[in-house]
């Protein structure tokens, strides 16, 4: 364990080989072997450009544009980009925020204040929204209807059959985070408009891709704010506009709208706080590092990162359709592979793929759903995609192999029953407390099989597990707090 305030300072030579030490044992971010969690083009030199325009601004603090305007610059700078990519006109106006789920949540704040009579208001999303959703509902204390989809996407009469007088803000995704499909957008702003209610288009995760891949295709449907009724859409750039991580757009389509987001505060003895966002001190290094990747790409630069990517995406589901075992499971129309089981264990399938360099996300069952694995899929994978095939069908065959997992002998849980202690016997019984993360069936194979509600306990309480000094912090007179 690293000690991060030794009594003597350390070389900076030092320092730096700690860090990569550590380092080299996460996943690979490059090289298009993984598929979640980074975006990858693969384009030469461009995280050295990111670096050094982040060093830039690091130290440059978003809380007062008027002493930082660089930064203002910057930030107004990228919603243009993303309003002029996104359908926007004149009237549009945005906010960069730190990532999707604070887009999200303030999508979410801004509905919910523009309606201060509504004393419990609601959102109202398909079941197959992101899950910051969820957490901006339970922030925000407004009431969540989450209505089943059709397929895979969001089922406009069923949304509308939702609709309620306390209803702020519909959402639906371009394209859902799980299997990479975009909803009836055009059908459910329709909805929306007609009711008189905020629609927000959570295009977070594919937002960048998707008007490129339009050009590529044009008989894909519209999704963004030239769609009537669409008030307000977020992306984030350090998805697949590739910029480093810490960098959303969360664009409105006029300032009316925009309004109940801000946070003002005067009553104390300090400076009035005024926050279009949630966080007041923002760095400015991230916002500089993501200006400097767009404009080394460049609009004809994504439109051929796209193509790789899409060219990828092809090349992948050919594999999984033609490997007995496994199946797609949605269509493979953005930037998402997922496939599904067609006899062979998924969760065993993972670790042989992850065995074989290739990191996929196993995704639990979730009511009619199976379990899957999602593979997003960026521009760096156009490289590495053919030789994906013959390792899937290797790895299909090991965990044919292999056979199911067994579920091990366990107490009766409930959400209730699940104590540190617990989870330290858990964690201990399925190989987790070395920090070795690499077998990872057994553990999937139980959170599978957990309600919602206990899976949500146990992935708690392991996290609260990782994440504690290896022995606790002393006071000077060496007792225990």
């Amino acid at each position: 364990m690293i000690d991060a305030l030794p009594e003597k300072g350390v070389p900076a030579e030092q320092i730096l080989a700690e860090l990569h030490r550590l380092r080299g044992a996460d996943l690979p971010t490059h090289g298009g072997r993984l598929f979640a969690y980074v975006y990858d083009p693969a384009l030469d030199g461009l995280d050295d450009l990111a670096q050094a325009a982040h060093a830039t601004s690091a130290h440059v603090n978003g809380l007062d544009p008027t002493a930082f305007p660089s930064l203002l610059a910057m930030e107004n700078a990228l919603v243009a980009a993303a309003a002029k990519l996104l359908g926007g006109d004149e009237r549009t106006v945005g906010s960069v925020t730190s990532g999707g789920t604070e887009s999200l949540i303030l999508a979410v704040k801004a509905a919910r204040d523009a309606h201060p009579s509504i004393r419990a208001p609601r959102l109202l999303i398909p079941s197959t929204a992101h899950a910051a959703f969820a957490k901006a509902a339970h922030y925000l204390r407004v009431e969540l209807d989450v209505v089943p989809v059709k397929g895979w996407r969001a089922d406009p009469q069923a949304m509308a059959a939702a609709v309620t007088p306390e209803t702020v803000l519909i959402a639906a995704s371009a394209p859902s985070y799980a299997h990479g499909v975009v909803d009836p957008i055009p059908e459910i702003a329709a909805i929306a408009a007609a009711h008189d209610i905020r629609f927000h288009v959570d295009a977070c995760f594919g937002g960048w891709i998707l008007p490129y891949l339009r050009r590529l295709d044009a008989a894909r449907p519209a999704f963004d704010l030239s769609v009537p009724g669409v008030t307000s859409i977020s992306v984030d750039l350090h998805k697949y506009a590739y910029a480093p991580k810490g960098v959303s757009i969360l664009l409105h389509a006029s300032e009316e709208l925009r309004r109940p987001q801000y946070f003002a505060y005067a009553d104390w003895p300090g400076y009035t706080m005024i926050n279009p966002v949630i966080s007041s001190t923002r760095s400015g290094g991230p916002i500089a590092a993501a200006v400097a990747t767009l404009r080394s790409i460049g609009d004809t630069g994504y439109l051929d990162l796209a193509r790789k990517t899409r060219d990828a995406v092809t090349v992948l589901a050919s594999a999984v359709s033609r490997t007995d075992g496994v199946r797609l499971f949605a269509p493979a129309e953005t930037s998402v592979v997922c496939l599904a089981s067609d006899g062979v264990d998924l969760f065993v399938l993972a670790d042989e793929l992850a065995a074989r360099g290739w990191h996929t996300q196993p995704q639990m069952a979730y009511a009619d759903f199976p379990p899957t694995l999602h593979l997003t899929v960026t521009a760096a994978v156009h490289d590495t995609a053919a030789s994906f095939g013959p390792d899937l069908a290797d790895a299909v065959a090991a965990a044919t192999a292999r056979g199911p997992i067994e579920l091990p002998p366990l107490p009766p849980l409930t959400p209730e029953t699940v104590t540190p202690d617990l989870i330290a016997s858990l964690a201990d019984g399925v190989g987790l407390t070395g920090g070795d993360f690499t077998e990872m069936a057994t553990v999937n194979t139980i959170l599978n099989a957990a309600p919602p509600a206990l899976r949500e306990a146990l992935l708690t309480g392991f996290l609260s597990f990782l994440q504690r000094p290896a022995e606790p912090p002393r006071q000077g007179n060496g007792e225990t707090r």
